[in-house]
């Protein structure tokens, strides 16, 4: 995975690299700082940092990462904040660019960052989670590595509701909603099956009275049943002519695109490029190559959905693409309804999206 976010200690992170949040003189301070010196040993690592001396605000140096589970430690100084306006943002963008030039320079595969000067230096999470992941899309757009941002505390990423005005009322909305109508799923089964038959006493009988008044729908794999009342019911069922059966080889001769076929004709069509589609759904070369040369690959569906944010499709276009692995957006699954909800906004950043996700203790995409 080219981009993850995880909750833990960063010195647990295994990676080629890990980013130490940093003093600019030879000692170390509390927080990440701190953390970092004990677990990877202290004297060994002061010693190795003493070399160095002075490291300038936005600036990164190197040194051994002795017991972490890396290569390398990258000490990094982020800005005291004052409030915005003496540089602090530009001086955190410039800790992350300078790291992720840092990490190809040496020909690395895999880094781990904290949010840069968030601790006792006092820069806001929310300003610094946007300021990372902007920096991390740029630079995937262009290169190839495994990211990690790590977070130690909840209050780093309870920024959802802050960040993407609406999102939570949109969720609370849809999800909601689902999850009252599945109350009815079994009575409306039950009347279906009855409706199938045109049978309007059936109906009744299974409706038990006024248990069920009104507009009621419910979801299930042959589709979705609507029911307005038993008088309009009836007729519209015995209006439906079944459609004569089709033979096993006019199903096979009008079979669609596979999910993968249909992938390959998208990015085609849209003039998109293989790099530029694989690293905008946040997948590695490497299961892109499984796909491309797999007519009948089956994508898990937190793939498929990644790949459907890469092409820029649409809510329906998005619909007709899961559907070719199987796959349907539903209200009753958050992740659902948090795609659902950018790609209505129109945004198809994948990285945004995977920390709405993770704020809201989903599974990302890619």
């Amino acid at each position: 995975m080219a981009f993850q976010i995880v909750r833990n200690d960063i010195t647990k992170i295994k990676a080629d690299a890990i980013v130490n949040s940093a003093n600019p003189e030879p000692v170390y301070m509390a927080g990440t700082d701190a953390a970092v010196y004990k677990a990877a040993g202290e004297e060994e690592l002061l010693e190795e940092r003493r070399k160095i001396g002075v490291i300038e605000e936005g600036e990164v140096a190197v040194t051994p990462a002795f017991a972490l589970d890396a290569k390398y430690i990258f000490h990094t100084v982020g800005p005291v904040w004052q409030g915005g306006d003496k540089g602090e943002k530009e001086t955190v963008t410039r800790c992350y660019q300078n790291c992720l030039e840092k990490a190809v320079e040496l020909g690395i595969s895999s880094i781990a960052f904290p949010l840069i000067a968030t601790g006792v230096y006092g820069f806001p999470k929310t300003d610094a989670l946007l300021i990372a992941t902007s920096v991390f899309s740029a630079f995937l757009s262009e290169n190839e590595l495994d990211i990690t941002l790590v977070v130690f505390d909840s209050e780093s990423f309870e920024l959802s509701g802050k960040i993407f005005a609406g999102i939570n009322q949109y969720i609370d909305d849809n999800y909601v909603a689902e999850k009252t109508s599945d109350e009815y799923d079994v009575i409306v089964d039950e009347c279906s099956e009855a409706l199938e038959d045109n049978d309007p006493r059936e109906i009744r009988r299974r409706m038990r009275g006024d248990r069920l008044f009104g507009s009621i729908s419910g979801s299930r794999a042959r589709g979705t049943f609507h029911l307005k009342n038993s008088i309009e019911a009836a007729p519209a069922a015995a209006a439906c002519e079944k459609a004569p059966p089709r033979s096993l080889d006019d199903v096979v001769r009008n079979l669609s695109d596979t999910w993968s076929e249909c992938l390959l004709r998208m990015i085609t069509e849209k003039g998109y490029s293989d790099t530029e589609v694989y690293k905008r759904a946040n997948v590695d070369r490497k299961l892109f190559s499984k796909i491309r040369s797999n007519a009948n690959y089956q994508p898990k569906k937190s793939t498929a959905l990644a790949f459907a944010l890469a092409l820029r499709l649409n809510l329906d276009e998005t619909k007709d693409f899961l559907g070719r692995a199987g796959y349907a957006l539903s209200n009753s699954s958050k992740t659902d309804l948090i795609v659902s909800y950018f790609i209505e906004q129109g945004v198809y950043d994948i990285m945004t999206i995977n920390v709405a996700l993770f704020d809201h203790k989903e599974p990302l995409l890619g």
